[in-house]
């Protein structure tokens, strides 16, 4: 059933999401890209020594700590970013989806993509420690 409300209809939804989940991805892959050329430009004849194991840094542990390596211009923390904009990219678009679905007064899917937002929140949030 089609719940006309403010303009918005399914298919206007699902072009709409279409479109975000597509940005999303290319972004990320952008952001990745120029964090790996960087990174090879500046360490790509360096040999990597694999007999220790060696966790990430400190700056790539929060969300803070890469923003201020991205602005540093660390090739790693720009590698880190484009991870998580492709990590962020599903959760933009439940969150759209719930405002979409709110739009169009369908309180049925308003119920499940609010448990669905949820769910993915408390994985992403609730388990770190």
């Amino acid at each position: 059933m089609q719940t006309r409300s403010f303009g918005w209809n399914d298919e206007k939804v699902e072009s709409a999401v279409g479109v975000l989940l597509q940005v999303g991805v290319f972004a990320s892959g952008a952001v990745v890209l120029a964090g790996g050329i960087l990174y090879l430009a500046l360490f790509g004849d360096s040999r990597p020594d694999y007999h220790d194991f060696v966790g990430e840094s400190a700056g790539l542990r929060s969300f803070h700590a890469v923003l201020r390596g991205v602005s540093h211009f660390d090739s790693q923390a720009i590698i880190q970013l484009g991870l998580l904009l492709l990590i962020a990219t599903p959760v933009v678009r439940v969150i759209f989806s719930l405002v979409a679905f709110w739009l169009q007064r369908d309180r049925i899917y308003v119920i499940f993509t609010s448990i669905v937002l949820a769910i993915l929140l408390y994985s992403l949030l609730g388990g770190v420690r």
